[in-house]
């Protein structure tokens, strides 16, 4: 990755979401699934778990994910409120580290997003006893088999599912460079202004 156009102070968008928005364009055309990133959250104890997601949706309130609020990440979100987030784009040798509190979305947000999805995601979505021990596959399938024989290719959005928005206060951007002397510039908040400083790779 020789190649790599440097991540300069100078080059970079004052406003850390423009910036993003930036480079998840350049993303799309690189990248199979762009929107995947990995979600960090801890119990109040502070034991980490992490897993990966689909960010679905950003803009200036955050960043969108969805899950079950039953599931571990549910659970310890409720419980402890912050997150951070990875995306990585391998091909163009770019990270992007976001973290910040998390807020449940509202019902109508969720309600939105859960009528995109394909018909038998939203069903599994209904169905699945996320994160808690079932005794084999036969029994999820029954169980999506019961949800779909009861709602057929509609289900409703389960009161148990729904969206965790990731308010920024912290973001770094990595751009690959040779010799492990990558740029990392990191955007954090000073009154009402972002402020852009180079850390060591």
């Amino acid at each position: 990755m020789g190649g790599v156009t440097p991540l300069r102070e100078e080059d970079v968008d004052p406003d850390p979401l423009t910036q993003f928005g930036r480079w998840f364009a350049e993303a799309r055309e690189a990248v199979p699934v762009p929107e995947q990133a990995a979600v960090a959250t801890a119990t109040p104890e502070g034991r980490p778990s992490v897993r990966m997601v689909l960010v679905k949706g950003f803009d200036g309130r955050g960043f969108v994910f969805h899950t079950g609020y039953g599931s571990r990440k549910g659970r310890e979100l409720d419980a402890n409120p912050y997150a951070a987030l990875l995306f990585h784009w391998a091909p163009l040798g770019r990270q992007v580290r976001i973290e910040g509190p998390v807020e449940r979305t509202s019902r109508a947000e969720s309600e939105a997003y859960f009528r995109t999805r394909a018909p038998l995601s939203r069903v599994s979505a209904l169905a699945s006893p996320q994160s808690r021990v079932v005794s084999g596959r036969d029994e999820l399938e029954r169980l999506v088999d019961a949800v779909h024989a009861e709602h057929g290719d509609d289900p409703p959005l389960p009161e148990h599912w729904g969206g965790f928005r990731v308010r920024p206060e912290g973001w770094e951007f990595w751009q690959h460079r040779d010799n492990r002397l990558h740029d990392r510039l990191r955007y954090r908040r000073e009154g009402g202004a972002w402020i852009v400083e180079r850390l060591g790779p």
